[in-house]
Order: structure tokens, then sequence, then C-alpha cells
């Protein structure tokens, strides 16, 4: 039978300037995680159906939440920043044994937004550079 959990446990974490990891989860309200792969078409004179091979993979994180100036420090400081960013998500939270992705990304975007009658928010998009590991927390 499935275990299934809700998303207030998810954990997001992201290298600043740095180098250090730092846990901004606290301050998220969303975690966009969409990964793909490439797919050369195979298919010659002949075929009755398109065939394919694999090719290279590709992901984006997005992140979203409520503006925090040490959040936004640890962010706005990897502006630019041509080391890639190391990176921690866990959808099920950090509990030992739960899920966990790990890789490195390059930040694409990062804007803040506030408005009269509501909180002050942010988003950041990041480019995943490299492979991703899928394993546990520990």
């Amino acid at each position: 039978m499935p275990t299934f959990r809700h998303g207030k446990s998810t954990t997001f974490k992201i290298d600043d300037n740095g180098g250090t990891l730092r846990d901004i989860s606290n301050t998220l309200t969303d975690v966009s995680f969409p990964q793909s792969v490439d797919t050369a078409e195979t298919s010659s004179f002949g075929s009755s159906a398109k065939t394919y091979i694999v090719g290279l993979t590709d992901g984006t994180l997005s992140v979203s939440g409520n503006f925090d100036a040490t959040v936004d420090g640890y962010i706005a400081g990897t502006i630019g920043f041509a080391t890639p960013l190391e990176f921690e998500y866990g959808p099920e939270g950090s509990t030992n044994g739960l899920v966990k992705y790990s890789g490195t990304a390059i930040l694409t975007s990062y804007e803040k937004s506030g408005a009269i009658g509501d909180v002050v928010t942010y988003s950041a998009e990041y480019q995943i550079t490299g492979a991703v590991t899928r394993g546990t927390w520990s």
C-alpha cells in the first residue's frame, strides 16, 4: 500500500555564494522540479511507426515563497554566479530514509514582488547542470 505525505514537509536547500548549503524551506510555499529526456528519431524508409533513442537528460527547479531578507541575501548573492550551486530537494521532507534529489544548478532568474494588501514574495528559477542523484536522507 502506498505511503502518501503532505507537501508541508518539503525540504529545499541551495548553496549561497560562499558554497554553504542553506535550508530555505521555512520561507517556501512551492517547489517544482520537472525533468525531461531528449529523444532522437531513428525511423527509416519502410517503417510503419516512428522509433527513437534516448538522449540527454535535463531539468529545472522553480521555487517560490514569502520574502525573507536573509534568504534574499543567499539567493541575490548568486545572481550571475558562474559556479554551479549544489541543491538538495526532499519532496517528502528530510527524515532519514525519505527520498532526496541532489545535484547542481545555475540561477537563471530571481524575482521579488510586493502588493498592497499582500505579503512580499519571491521566486527563483534554476537550470540543472549535470546529473541529478536520487537517494535518501541519512
